[in-house]
């Protein structure tokens, strides 16, 4: 029986080659990135608005000046409408 080696490294080159040309055509492509919609109204969602941003700005003064003062039962009553949910 007669091995023609030649034909062997034929084959292995062609495999070469067929390799070269899927990595490169890979390497071509993009990661994209896809947003859905329940992401995006979650995002809407936490933008401040002015109000509450000024709402904010006034209680931290008050926090830094001393004047805060601090409502025990409208504390109370937020926290049992949270865990009341």
């Amino acid at each position: 029986m007669k091995i023609n080696p030649l034909h062997s490294v034929n084959a292995y080159r062609k495999q070469q080659e067929v390799n070269v040309q899927k990595t490169s055509s890979i390497s071509q492509k993009r990661d994209q990135v896809q947003i859905s919609s329940a992401a995006k109204k979650m995002q809407q969602s936490t933008q401040i608005s002015a109000e509450r941003q000024e709402k904010l700005n006034q209680i931290k003064e008050k926090i830094d000046s001393g004047t805060y003062e601090v409502k025990p039962k409208e504390v109370a009553r937020k926290f049992y409408e949270f865990w009341d949910k």
